[in-house]
């Protein structure tokens, strides 16, 4: 509910519920949240078993050997419990990933889960630094072209909003480090550390920038933050343009309303308009943009890992992927698909608590 000037009434202008109806209505979202999360979860498990299932790689060909005899074959697809009827795979499956265990990666002999551990965080550390700076500049931007649309610089926002959504992220990746690491030495080259600093930082918590500064050696710090620099700022160009694009969107679609109108009849100034009544009159729309952009990062880090070496998720399932690596492919993309379901969920409860309408 808003008030005449269009923003949230205060809580105590709101209609109050029994608290026993309201107790009652807060657990019934909360079990509809978690019975779709739930089913959002078990049709990702049959997308990713579907995956295995049809995939032309053969797990019992790979345990027995190419040279493996008829008899030996059947004993190792016995052993994986390939002969078992298709429901009692998934079931299998389904309590395997419940448990953790994504299988054994082909490649690294290793857990794919403990392999995961080992890559996510820095996929998570890149992604995170990246929608910060896409966030704030993204939201900066979209107000600053909502303030004079049709304007110079809303022209100049909407172009670099096209190119930084158009443009390949790979190229652009590319073309950051020939120009900012070969040619004008600002920042490092591919990797999260120089080989100066990767044997005297021992790993904490996985993130670089947390473990360094803990370790306390600023040497390390900033040659992480130097890494760090340019992958980040490629995925930042590559949200912002959309996070700008729809945060505009959204700012114009609300100027033309009556409060709006009756707040500038008041002499509220545009500035003042935008940002007190307008923004929070939003929000729930941004933070659903800005979340939906960080699970797009998660999972769309694949070629700029690739480019710039970031040892994370996208750099191990594009080398699972070319070493016909299965396991780690399919467990890669449950791990993805997983924080996905999660962000999503977890912006749906903040955008309700941001505005209540939503409710």
């Amino acid at each position: 509910m808003t008030d005449s000037s269009g923003r949230l009434a205060a809580p105590e202008l709101l209609p109050r519920r029994p608290r026993g109806r309201r107790g009652l209505s807060f657990l019934a979202g909360l079990a509809n949240w978690l019975v779709t999360l739930a089913i959002t979860l078990l049709g990702l498990m049959v997308v990713t078993f579907a995956l295995a299932e049809l995939s032309p790689a053969d797990p019992a060909l790979h345990l027995a050997g190419d040279k493996a005899s008829e008899a030996t074959y059947q004993a190792a697809r016995q052993s994986l419990g390939l002969d078992n009827p298709l429901p009692q795979r998934f079931l299998s499956y389904v309590g395997n990933v419940l448990t953790g265990n994504l299988g054994t990666s082909w490649s690294t002999n290793q857990p794919v889960f403990t392999d995961i551990l080992r890559v996510f965080p820095a996929t998570l550390e890149l992604a995170t630094v990246a929608i910060l700076f896409g966030a704030l500049i993204g939201v900066a931007l979209g107000v600053i072209a909502a303030l004079r649309p049709r304007g110079l610089i809303d022209g100049l926002v909407r172009i670099f909003s096209l190119i930084g959504y158009s443009v390949p992220i790979f190229w652009l990746g590319l073309l950051f480090l020939l120009l900012f690491y070969a040619r004008l030495h600002w920042a490092a080259g591919p990797g999260r550390l120089s080989d100066i600093y990767a044997y005297t930082i021992t790993p904490v918590t996985g993130f670089y920038l947390i473990d360094t500064a803990l370790w306390g050696e600023e040497g390390s710090f900033v040659d992480t933050l130097s890494h760090l620099v340019l992958p980040a700022t490629v995925l930042a160009i590559h949200s912002l343009a959309s996070i700008s694009r729809l945060t505009r969107a959204s700012l114009l679609g609300e100027r033309g309303k009556e409060y709006a109108v009756a707040a500038r009849a008041k002499g509220v100034g545009e500035v003042r308009l935008m940002l007190t009544h307008l923004l929070p009159n939003v929000a729930g729309t941004v933070l659903t943009v800005i979340a939906l952009a960080y699970a797009t990062l998660l999972e769309g880090a694949v070629l700029t890992e690739t480019v710039f070496g970031w040892p994370g998720l996208g750099r191990y399932m594009t080398t699972a992927i070319f070493a016909s690596d299965m396991p780690a492919v399919l467990g890669g993309t449950l791990v993805i698909g997983v924080c996905f379901v999660i962000v999503n969920a977890i912006t749906d409860i903040l955008a309700r608590i941001v505005d209540p309408r939503l409710s």
